[in-house]
């Protein structure tokens, strides 16, 4: 049995459910519940824009050669989308700001040339940033990250990976360590537990894991028609309102995932 194999296995293992009691479960659905909402309030338009299968197999992928648990291949996913986003809104604001002050504005290629050349240092860093939040403190060493960035052809000096940490951590303000889709799942699935579901809770959580990896993988199809489902309609001007608000919000992929569940 290989690494990535026994490390989800061992993650899975480790798991138990009806072990909080029932005031501590309240004050953590209340606490989510009001960082879902915060989350949607402060929606981007182009939240989604940096999902796409490619990235989120790379990461994933990356999570599973390092032995990482499932909630940190999710939480680097979520670190990674913020952080592009933000870098996409400060090339805009730059350009408004050269724009007033008719400046000469730097060209598109080369801004386009430089988040492309950065974009895999960029990743990794926020795979590493996501590592050092997991609970059981397996944090990914630099030599590690600078051995996999050779192996790809990218040369860095430690001295360049902290830089880029701190550039991701700076640019999202330090706030990375934010609820992923997979806390609500869990968090659902001790109240199932407490309310007597027939299903085990360790059984569905490897369920949940296994739809919840198709849900970021398949992110905008599974958005897509969640969303029409749920308006009855199928043109897009109507539902692109909805459509920022829904990705926004990390509690949407577990509601994908209960879905799934519930129709199976």
């Amino acid at each position: 049995m290989d690494g990535p194999v026994r490390s989800r296995l061992a993650y899975l293992s480790d798991f138990q459910f009806g072990a909080v009691n029932t005031e501590t479960i309240e004050d953590a659905l209340l606490h989510l519940a009001q960082l879902n909402e915060q989350a949607v309030q402060e929606a981007a338009g182009r939240m989604g824009s940096f999902r796409e299968t490619r990235i989120v197999e790379f990461v994933f992928l990356l999570s599973e050669q390092w032995c990482l648990e499932k909630s940190v291949s999710y939480q680097a996913v979520e670190i990674l989308e913020r952080f592009m986003v933000q870098q996409a809104e400060d090339i805009c604001r730059q350009a408004t700001v050269q724009l007033r002050e008719k400046t000469e504005p730097q060209s598109w290629k080369a801004l386009k040339e430089q988040l492309f050349n950065k974009f895999i240092l960029r990743l990794v860093s926020c795979v590493q940033l996501a590592s050092k939040l997991s609970f059981h403190y397996k944090i990914i060493s630099n030599g590690t990250v600078l051995s996999f960035l050779q192996s790809l052809g990218y040369v860095h000096t430690k001295e360049e990976l902290l830089e880029s940490e701190l550039d991701v951590l700076k640019s999202l303000n330090f706030q990375i360590n934010l609820p992923t889709p997979l806390a609500y799942v869990e968090m659902l699935l001790e109240v199932l537990g407490y309310n007597g579901c027939l299903v085990p809770a360790a059984r569905l959580h490897a369920t949940c894991l296994t739809l919840l990896d198709l849900v970021y993988l398949l992110h905008e199809p599974v958005y897509d028609s969640l969303l029409r489902a749920s308006v009855e309609n199928s043109r897009p001007s109507q539902l692109q309102g909805l459509w920022s608000i829904c990705r926004a919000s990390p509690a949407s992929p577990w509601k994908a995932s209960l879905s799934s569940l519930t129709q199976s």
